[in-house]
C-alpha cells in the first residue's frame, strides 16, 4: 500500500470532524435473532455476495445493532462510498442513498454505541465500526471491512464480525475508482442484506441408530449407485460423508480415478467445478482413521487418503473385486446396496493418461434419505 492510501486509511473517520449528521426516525425495530454467534448476513452487492458472520462475546452491542438495521432494511441502497485500494471499503452511511448528497458522505448514522474494543485483530476480512476521530463512543451504522491485514489498527476500533464469503468481492470494490479523497466516483451499491442461520452439518449430532437408516444415492452420468452405512463402525466417516452429501459438496465432483478390476475413487472436493464455497472451508477437516474388521470386498464403499493414516477427508473408492491388502489399512464405512451394474461400467470407460477416465465421469448429486426405524437387531446393511 503506497504512502498516500495508508495515510488515508490510519485517518479512517477523518472527513466526520465537521458536522454529524443524525439519523432520521426509524420503522419499528425488527426482531434480533435469537442466537446471533449462529446468525450470518449476506450482503448482495453490485459487484456480487459478501457474507459476514459475527462476534457477540466481544462485541454484543454492536453486532445487535447491525443486526437489527439489517433486519429493518436499513442498509439495503446504501453504498460502499470510500475505499482504498488493497486497504478497506466503508459503508453503512444513509446519506449514501441520495446522489446528490455526496458532500456529506461519511457523516451519516454516527453517535449511537459505546465502544467495545477488543483483541479481534483488523485482519483481511475484519468488519469494524467506524469512529469521529477522537471519540471512541461514536459508532453507529457505518462500518469498514479489512481488504488485507491492517494491524496497525488493532484496538482502536470495534471488530464485530468477519467476511467468511466473498473476499474476492471486497477486493473488487476495493478497486473502484476515487477522487482525491478517497470517495468512490462509482457507486457500488449493497442492493439487499439478508440474515440468515449459518449452514450447519445436518448429521453431525445424529447417532448410529439415525446413520445406520441414512441411504445415499450417487447419481452419476452413466446411472445411480446406492449406499449403506456402517456407523457402528466408523461413525465420523459416515458423518463426514452424509454432511457433504446432504450440503451438496460433492455435486459437481467426478469419479477421477478408475483402476479397472481393483477400485473407482471418487468426491475429491479438488477437482470441484465450481469450487466449495468459502462457507464451507471450516467442515473440510481430515478425519482419524477408523479401521475396522469389515473387509474390502467388491462394493465395498472405503475412505481413500494420502500417506497418514488420519488424511481421509472427502475423497472414497469402492472396490471393483476383493483386495485384502486393504484390510485394516484404510476406512471402511459403508457398501454398494443392490446392483453393481453402474459401478462396473464406470470402471469400464476409456482411459487417458495414468488412471484418469478420458471423459470426466461426473458425480451429478449425492441424495440423502432416511429408512423408517426398524426393529432391534435389524439396522444398517451387513
Amino acid at each position: 500500500m503506497n504512502s498516500r492510501h495508508l495515510s488515508g486509511l490510519l485517518l479512517l473517520a477523518g472527513f466526520f470532524a465537521n458536522a454529524v449528521s443524525g439519523l432520521a426516525a426509524s420503522p419499528a425495530p425488527a426482531p434480533v435473532p435469537a442466537d446471533p454467534a449462529k446468525t450470518e448476513a449476506v450482503l448482495q452487492t453490485d459487484q456480487g455476495e459478501i457474507v459476514i458472520r459475527f462476534f457477540p462475546r466481544v462485541a454484543p452491542r454492536h453486532v445487535a445493532y447491525f443486526l437489527k438495521l439489517a433486519g429493518e432494511g436499513f442498509y439495503d441502497g446504501c453504498t460502499f462510498f470510500r475505499v482504498i485500494r488493497y486497504g478497506i471499503i466503508q459503508a453503512g452511511d444513509p446519506l449514501t442513498r441520495d446522489p446528490g448528497a455526496r458532500e456529506r458522505y461519511g457523516t451519516g448514522g454516527l453517535l449511537k454505541l459505546k465502544a467495545e474494543f477488543n483483541d479481534r485483530p483488523c485482519r483481511r476480512g475484519a468488519v469494524a465500526a467506524v469512529l469521529i476521530p477522537g471519540n471512541p463512543d461514536s459508532a453507529g451504522s457505518q462500518f469498514f471491512i479489512c481488504v488485507t491485514d491492517q494491524l496497525q489498527l488493532n484496538g482502536q476500533f470495534t471488530v464485530f464480525g468477519e467476511v467468511v464469503a466473498g473476499l474476492n468481492v471486497v477486493e473488487a470494490i476495493s478497486a473502484t475508482p476515487t477522487d482525491e479523497k478517497a470517495i468512490a466516483t462509482e457507486r457500488v451499491s449493497i442492493r439487499k442484506v439478508t440474515l440468515r442461520p449459518i449452514p450447519e452439518p445436518a448429521y453431525r449430532d445424529a447417532g448410529v441408530d439415525r446413520l445406520s437408516r441414512c441411504r445415499a444415492v450417487i447419481v452419476t452420468d452413466l446411472g445411480e449407485i446406492e449406499l449403506g452405512f456402517f456407523p457402528d463402525l466408523a461413525p465420523a466417516h459416515v458423518r463426514q460423508f452424509l454432511n457433504f452429501a446432504a450440503a451438496g459438496l460433492y455435486d459437481g465432483t467426478d469419479f477421477h480415478r478408475v483402476v479397472p478390476g481393483f477400485v473407482i475413487q471418487g468426491g475429491a472436493m479438488s477437482g470441484r467445478q465450481p469450487p466449495v464455497s468459502e462457507l464451507f472451508q471450516a467442515w473440510l477437516t481430515p478425519l482419524k482413521a477408523e479401521f475396522n474388521e469389515k473387509r474390502h470386498l467388491r462394493g465395498t464403499l472405503s475412505m481413500a487418503r494420502a500417506d497418514d493414516p488420519d488424511s481421509g477427508l472427502d475423497s472414497f473408492f469402492l472396490c471393483l473385486a476383493p483386495q485384502p491388502f486393504l484390510d485394516g489399512k484404510y476406512t471402511v464405512f459403508g457398501q454398494v446396496l443392490g446392483s453393481l451394474e453402474v459401478m462396473d461400467r464406470i470402471a469400464a470407460q476409456p482411459l487417458g493418461e495414468g488412471d484418469h477416465p478420458r471423459e470426466r465421469i461426473h458425480i451429478r448429486r449425492i441424495t440423502v434419505r432416511e429408512e423408517p426405524a426398524v426393529p432391534a437387531g435389524e439396522g444398517g446393511p451387513k
